[in-house]
């Protein structure tokens, strides 16, 4: 399989790519903004397989330029496209009234159209079969406990979702399939950043080997859904 993950330089996408890299049948290019932590994650994956294709390359979904940054590397080591996942996203938590219209952007730039842009630069090379899996979370989900503070992010994660089922249909004639997980609280950076105090009762390889395996094989039994992957609710 050839498979582009997001987000891969920490929590649940660095776990999700040391998951899909342990099969030799699959190809990773892993991006992230940051290239210590790249070079962190390959030094680690070739510790769990020494043969493992893993391509990692520093990449800003949002600010880098898609036509001469991304895609020619993407075409010099993938002839087609099997799998994406779109795992890279922002969580800020702030009182409503304390958030301003450019931090309600800055959320929808990076939970939303940063994906927008990936999704549109890569369904050219997809296969018939191929999967789209984007990350949501609880936070988004119709009918959740919502938390104050996460009004940014809780609207940027649904319209994420109502995107997901909007694709499947769109797509549908390509036979590539859309899917969403919404996923509840993981211990990772990026949730101890947000709440410092909060212990949450699933771990980021926990979720990320579940995010790995949903993406090989999910799409095998779900089309255009919304998943709510969480032991709480959210």
């Amino acid at each position: 399989m050839n498979i582009i993950i997001t987000g891969a330089s920490s929590g649940i996408g660095f776990e999700a790519a040391l998951e899909l890299i342990l099969s030799n049948d699959n190809h990773v290019i892993a991006l992230a903004r940051s290239e210590d932590k790249l070079e962190n994650l390959y030094t680690i994956a070739k510790g769990l397989n020494p043969e493992c294709n893993l391509y990692p390359a520093r990449f800003d979904i949002v600010e880098d330029d898609y036509e001469t940054a991304f895609l020619p590397f993407v075409r010099q080591r993938f002839n087609k496209v099997d799998i994406l996942i779109n795992n890279a996203g922002t969580l800020v938590n702030k009182a409503f009234l304390e958030t301003s219209p450019l931090d309600f952007a800055g959320m929808i730039q990076s939970n939303l159209l940063g994906h927008v842009q990936m999704i549109q630069s890569i369904v050219p090379m997809m296969s018939a079969h191929a999967h789209i899996l984007n990350i949501g979370s609880m936070g988004g989900f119709q009918g959740s406990v919502k938390f104050p503070g996460l009004s940014a992010y809780s609207a940027s994660k649904a319209a994420l979702h109502t995107l997901t089922e909007c694709l499947a249909y769109e797509f549908a004639e390509r036979g590539i399939r859309v899917n969403c997980l919404a996923l509840g609280s993981a211990q990772t950076e990026m949730l101890e950043k947000a709440f410092p105090e909060y212990q949450s009762p699933v771990m980021a390889f926990e979720m990320g080997k579940y995010v790995a395996d949903f993406a090989l094989n999910g799409h095998r039994f779900f089309n255009g859904k919304i998943l709510p992957v969480a032991v709480t609710t959210p």
